[in-house]
Formats: structure tokens, sequence, C-alpha cells
């Protein structure tokens, strides 16, 4: 049956949101607990908070053109709603819009929409394909989080960052574009995107967020920008599937656990203008044979190798001063190794379980030897 709602309410009603005030002006309340279809009546201009928020009988509902925001939480959790047509009058999705929506398969975003809100979509599970106009300028926090059946999705030039974990867990994602006016990625933007085999980064991204390629196991290959000028924690940790990458002369730092456990990893080039290796940077690089470090870097961090098994050579350059606690841990194809006279201190475990290692020669400048 179709509910019409009337016109003429009061601001507090209004509040109260949409559908509950058509229960509590129902004769039959039962009826109206059941409704599957709504009709908001011309002249509505907003979709209050809450609205329509936990309805699960509603699989349909048509919004009048002079509406020009859907509130926060609005449709939350209408697993019913199969699709929405959203009128080219609205300006604004709200937060957790259409969050939980776990029947709705497609929906059509107007070019007068200007913001979606922070996690609008989040587990929207059956929403295959979705385009975003190039009136959005920006993209909430989490607003596609675990949409699993999305495949592909183009990102317009008008937007210019890409908020935290915006499509974190989007499992079938199999590629993506972003546009060249993207200036930030953020944290665990494209995390666990499993199917995604491949992304271009362009130049005007200046920095990409903590874990934001993270569980990425189909990715094979990246491009990172000479815009970018550090590679944060766990940026592509467990990346199984990447077996080279080229790091940039303007990176000047490599995160903690920034490529740690990516097995396919064969080789890498760090450039001369990285100065600090992080903690666990490249632990269980399994498939990492070589690895050439410059002479700009001073430190190598905790755990900065360990478990590299097939790692059976290093060259440690003169302007390191400090190797961390587990630094080579587990490197079990390590057969000898040259400290240079700039090391003052080696941590605890460094070499610990370097089965392979027959000598080492400690220079006349160390001065702490670890546990």
């Amino acid at each position: 049956m179709i509910y019409q709602l009337k016109y003429h309410i009061t601001k507090k009603e209004f509040k109260e949101g949409l559908f509950d005030l058509v229960f509590k002006e129902a004769k039959n309340k039962e009826e109206v607990k059941e409704t599957k279809y709504i009709q908001i009546p011309k002249g509505v201009k907003s979709i209050g908070n809450y609205a329509f928020y936990n309805r699960n009988s509603l699989n349909s509902i048509t919004i009048p053109k002079s509406v020009t925001s859907i509130g926060n939480c609005a449709f939350e959790n209408c697993n019913s709603l199969t699709s929405i047509s959203i009128p080219d009058s609205v300006t604004y999705i709200g937060i957790r819009a259409f969050a939980y929506c776990n029947s709705l398969t497609s929906i059509s975003i107007p070019d007068s929409v200007k913001s979606i809100g922070d996690y609008a979509f989040k587990n929207c599970n059956s929403l295959t394909s979705i385009t975003i106009p190039d009136s959005v300028t920006s993209i909430g926090i989490g607003a596609f989080e675990n949409c699993n059946s999305l495949t592909s999705i183009s990102i317009p030039d008008s937007v210019t960052s890409i908020g935290n974990g915006t499509f974190y867990n989007c499992i079938n994602l199999t590629s993506i574009i972003i546009p060249d006016s993207v200036t930030s990625i953020g944290d665990h933007a494209f995390a666990d995107c499993n199917s995604l085999t491949s992304i271009s980064i362009p130049d005007s991204v200046t920095s990409i967020g903590y874990c934001a390629f993270e569980n990425c196991n189909s990715l094979t290959s990246i491009s990172i920008p000479k815009s970018v000028t550090s590679i944060g924690y766990c940026t592509f940790e467990s990346c199984n599937s990447l077996t080279s990458i080229s790091i940039p002369d303007s990176v000047t730092y490599i995160g903690i656990r920034a490529f740690a456990y990516c097995n396919s990893l064969t080789s890498i080039s760090i450039p001369d203008s990285v100065k600090s290796i992080g903690d666990y940077a490249f632990k269980n690089c399994n498939s990492l044979t070589s690895i050439s470090i410059p002479d700009s870097v001073t430190s190598i961090g905790d755990c900065a190798f360990e478990s590299c098994n097939s790692l059976s050579s290093i060259n440690i350059p003169y302007s390191v001063t400090f190797i961390g606690n587990w630094a080579f841990n587990n490197c079990n194809s390590l057969t000898s190794i040259t400290l240079p006279n700039s090391v003052k201190s080696i941590g605890k475990f460094a070499f610990n379980n370097c089965n392979g290692l027959t000598s080492i020669n400690i220079p006349n400048s160390a001065t702490f030897i670890g546990n």
C-alpha cells in the first residue's frame, strides 16, 4: 500500500521524524508498521535525522523535488529498500543516510549534490555501482565502507580528498581512477580491497594516509608520484601480490610496517632522499633477495628486515649510526655482513636466528651491543 504523508506539519512534529509522525496519526498502528511505500508530499524541504530509521518493511519511497537535504541516518537500516531516486534539488546527503540498507542495489546521485556525509552508504552490501557527479567536492569518512558488491566507481575531478576508510573493505572493487584534483588519500581509504589489481596515484597527491592500501592482496604494482614525501604507517602492509614498487626521490621517510608482509616483493630501490627506515618496514618480505640502502639513511628501525628469509646480502652505508632491535632477526639466508665505522649502536637480537651468518665485522665505532 502507499501511505501519503500530510503536508501541514509543525516544526516540532517534523523534528520527531516523518515516519514516526505517520505512526502517531494512523488509526491502524499495525498497518503502518508494515508500510512498504511512502510518498512524501510536494513542499517538504528536508528529510530530518532518523526520519525513516530502522523501517525494515519500507521498500520504496518517493522524494519530491522540493527536498534539498537528506538528514543523518534518514534511511539507515531500511533493509528492504531496493532503490531510491534522489531528486536534483538535493545538495547534501547526511551522515549514515543510507547506511546498512542491505537490499539497495543502485542509486543515482544527482548533479546538485555537493557533499556525501560520513558513512553515508556504509554496509550497503548489495550496491553494485554508483555514479558520483562532478558537483561533489567531498566524500566523507567511510562513505562506502563495507560495500562488498561494489566493483567499480568513478571519482569526479571536483573531489579534492578521499577520506579515511572511504572504500574500506570493498572486497570486490577491481579498479578505481583517482583524478588529478585529489591531494590526499586518507587513512585506510582502500584497505582490505582484496580485488583491487592496480591503481594510479596522480601527481597532485601529496599525502597517503596510514594503512591506505593495507591488505590489498591482488595489487600487483603501484606508482607513487614525486609529490609524496613520506610513506606512512602500514601503507602497503600485506599487499601479497605486490612484486615491485618504485619509491620516488621525494620520499624522506619509510614508515612503520610500510611494506611488512609483502610476500611477493622481490626487490626495492630506496632513493637517496630517504633518511630513516621505520620499525617493521619490510618485516616478512619473504621473497626479498637484496636491497640497497642509500648513504642518506642514518637509522634502521626495530625489526626493519625481520624474517626476510631470502635476503642473502645487504649493504649498510657509512651514514648509518643505529641498527634497531631485531633489525635482521630470522634472516636465514644472510651469510655475511659488514658494518661501517659509523655504526654506534646495535640493538638487541639484531641478528638473532641468522643461521647462515658465518662472520660479522663489528667496527670500533660501536659503543653498544644489545642482548
